[in-house]
């Protein structure tokens, strides 16, 4: 209808405007016939001349600028694409226009340029799918590895069949599975040298106590003079064993010492490597667990964190990324939904809800429902608002809809439930086709 009454406008326009022209015409003939009046048309035409010399001809517009930028981009000759690309931004700042550019700045090493331009183009339009891959690319090079993959789940999330984007997801993920094991693993091992370091200092301060303590009960006169001879030899047999397990890494002396008394340091430094052995060959699968649990204490450490410093999101984009990482905690998922107004929710969803990301939405208000029915009604008042929604609604799986509707029944229709707010849910129940 919209459509059909722009044509009948036009129509109006072109005929009013032949009505002008036939009227312009006959005036220009009267003018003509009659003596007394001065065709000032011949005025006109010099001045037009005059007019044209001074306007150039070739004007550029950002559209031009950016099919320019596109055949110097095609020849590798970024740095020219790159500035036409500036242009053309400078002249209507447009999301591919800014994308471009970044693919530009990627060829050009330009890595923290070609971010910023790919954000740029996000805040244009956040659902462009080459402007998150080209900053996954980026933030790669970054070494922004999690944000990186991040980029690329949520183009893939975008265009699931796309095969280039989950290929970059893929690679993406790996890199980021590789960085978190290297960093649990260097964590580990710096755990267990200096484990390692503070029992050889341990041994090495019980090794020059043993002999004084065994022997200290001795009686003195002839007697001790023999025991200050045992202990002179003894010194350097067992520093000469020592050096050789530091040089061998084998708990087995290979020279028995011949000093009177050498017995007793021989046992104390084969059980002391004996033990030091068997706690190297416990430290190997003791290690692996490590791993493990280190990167998983990480993870719950940097969701902590997260929860700490809780911001509003301004995208879809910032929203789903939040979103995930709160997997599992309603807790926390709602804590990110009462950060949002819920005026802001069809700002910042615009057209990139999506139907898995609705459910949670239900499921999350579900549980803080009995505690604030004000707020949760007004975030699904707004719910419904957002651009595409009865197409979302339309897309929901069986699954999906018999989920809903659990909820509807169980918490937003129970007993407990205000009759102002029921009826107002009531209405809202139909915007989500669950029928009755």
């Amino acid at each position: 209808m919209d459509f059909q009454g722009f044509l009948n406008d036009l129509q109006d326009w072109e005929l009013s405007r032949k009505d002008k022209t036939q009227t312009v015409k006959s005036q220009k003939e009267n003018v003509g016939n009659s003596p007394g009046l001065y065709d000032f048309s011949k005025i006109s035409d010099p001045l037009n001349r005059l007019h044209g010399s001074f306007v150039p001809e070739d004007v550029p517009d950002a559209a031009s600028e950016k099919d320019l930028g596109n055949e110097f981009f095609k020849q590798k000759k970024f740095k020219e694409a790159r500035d036409c690309y500036s242009r053309s931004i400078a002249l209507s700042p447009t999301a591919v226009a800014y994308a471009n550019r970044a693919m530009a700045n990627i060829k050009l090493r330009r890595f923290q340029e070609a971010e910023d331009d790919c954000t740029e183009a996000l805040d244009l339009d956040d659902r462009y799918i080459k402007a998150y891959s080209r900053r996954a690319t980026a933030r790669k090079e970054l070494g922004k590895i999690k944000e990186s993959m991040e980029d690329a789940e949520f183009a893939l999330r975008l265009e699931p069949n796309n095969q280039e984007i989950k290929k970059q997801y893929a690679d993406a993920k790996s890199l980021y599975e590789k960085d978190i094991l290297q960093k649990a693993t260097g964590a580990m091992r710096s755990t267990v040298q200096g484990t390692q370091k503070v029992g050889k200092s341990e041994e090495k301060v019980n090794g020059g106590s043993i002999h004084p303590i065994s022997h200290g009960t001795q009686k003195s006169g002839p007697a001790e003079i023999n025991h200050k001879k045992v202990n002179e030899q003894q010194i350097p047999v067992k520093e000469s064993l020592i050096t050789e397990e530091v040089d061998s890494r084998d708990t087995i002396t290979r020279k028995r010492p011949q000093a009177q008394g050498g017995d007793d340091s021989m046992k104390v430094l084969t059980a002391s490597n004996s033990l030091e052995q068997r706690n190297h060959r416990i430290n190997k699968p003791e290690m692996k667990a490590s791993v493990q649990q280190l990167a998983s204490r990480a993870a719950s450490r940097a969701m902590a964190e997260a929860a700490k410093n809780i911001t509003p999101p301004t995208t879809a984009y910032q929203f789903e990324v939040s979103w995930r990482s709160f997997s599992g905690d309603l807790a926390l998922q709602a804590r990110l939904l009462k950060a949002i107004s819920p005026r802001e929710l069809p700002k910042i969803f615009k057209n990139a809800l999506s139907s898995t990301v609705l459910v949670d939405i239900i499921k999350c208000l579900s549980s803080f429902f009995t505690e604030d029915m004000d707020l949760v009604v007004s975030y699904i008042e707004h719910l419904i608002k957002v651009p595409r929604f009865d197409m979302i609604v339309m897309c929901l799986s069986s699954t999906n809809k018999d989920d809903i509707r659990k909820i509807w029944d169980e918490v937003f229709k129970s007993e407990a439930t205000p009759i102002e707010y029921a009826e107002i849910l009531d209405n809202l129940r139909s915007k989500f086709c669950l029928g009755q």
